[in-house]
């Protein structure tokens, strides 16, 4: 008998049901498979904003030095944590079905956005969900706040002066705490991360066994198409966690239509477009994705990412 496929992954409870989710698809293809928990630099640094670390890896980083070395064989990822570009030696091995990809206005009771007050308090960590919430509510104070999805929740609960958080929909509903959901905000509204709702399998570029299991039990080709297009688009940009990139793709047969927004941190300026075309596979949708980050770009989102680089550089080194 084979020995199981070591699946790594952060030890955070939505990290641990996204590994358990891919872990049952293996299982239910015939695979025998391990849980292999690995802390990472968002995981070890919890005071500070994400876009002060200075890494683009902040939750893949030493899962892939793990899997570099040989101590796993698989990894599960958020794929909108994963970098556009991945180590010398690691593949993108599969790309799971995708849950809903949009943001979600959380507060202490039913919330929906119109209801937001004036002057209101609304914590999030991410530049691109405050640089959006500024430039649709310029009266907004935007407060940081780091965690997992239930310590977050915690802090929302205690802070009677906030008004509310965001945070991923998919990850509520995947911790069955979909009910706190005030309201799922449109994409239009508030464009989600690249990747956001998708999960990533990643393998060593050499293992040609363990990238096929991956892709035999889990892979989805319409997910993976969709967002082939907005990481492209992410990817052209050369953006991450430090600049206030969104993208949303969507399919309609072998037609792909991606949106994509850049916006100034203090949500003052914003460069946005929409492209649509054929992409019957991941190959075309990125070459959609990179055409709309280059009319971006032309539009002047260069100057918008290099303001945001700048006025968010890293303060604290990676551990």
């Amino acid at each position: 008998m084979s020995a199981p496929l070591r699946v790594g992954t952060r030890a955070s409870a939505l990290a641990l049901w996204q590994t358990e989710h891919v872990r049952a698809r293996l299982h239910a293809a015939g695979y025998r498979t391990e849980r292999v928990e690995i802390r990472t630099t968002g995981d070890m640094v919890q005071d500070v904003p994400l876009a002060r670390i200075g890494s683009r890896a902040l939750f893949t980083r030493q899962i892939d030095d793990a899997m570099l070395d040989g101590r796993i064989d698989l990894a599960v990822h958020s794929l909108k944590d994963l970098p556009t570009v991945l180590p010398e030696g690691i593949a993108l091995a599969a790309v799971a079905e995708r849950e809903d990809p949009r943001d979600a206005l959380v507060g202490r009771g039913p919330l929906g956005w119109d209801d937001l007050p004036r002057g209101g308090i609304v914590a999030t960590s991410s530049l691109r969900r405050r640089a959006q919430l500024l430039h649709l509510r310029p009266d907004l104070e935007v407060r940081d706040v780091r965690g997992n999805v239930d310590t977050r929740l915690r802090k929302l609960d205690a802070s009677s002066e906030w008004s509310a958080i965001l945070l991923a929909v998919a990850g509520l509903v995947r911790l069955g705490l979909d009910q706190r959901i005030g309201e799922r905000l449109s994409p239009e509204l508030i464009l989600p991360a690249p990747g956001q709702g998708a999960l990533a399998v990643t393998a060593r570029r050499d293992d040609a066994a363990a990238a096929t299991a991956a892709a035999r039990a889990v892979h989805h080709a319409e997910t993976s198409r969709a967002v082939a297009a907005e990481r492209a688009f992410l990817r052209t940009l050369e953006g991450g966690c430090q600049v206030p990139v969104g993208a949303h793709a969507t399919l309609a047969g072998e037609t792909v239509r991606v949106h994509g927004r850049v916006v100034s941190l203090k949500g003052v300026r914003a460069v946005e477009a929409v492209e649509t075309g054929l992409a019957r596979d991941e190959n075309e949708a990125d070459a959609l994705g990179v055409r709309l980050a280059e009319r971006l770009r032309a539009d002047g989102a260069d100057v918008v990412l290099a303001e945001a680089r700048a006025a968010a550089a890293p303060s604290v080194p990676e551990p």
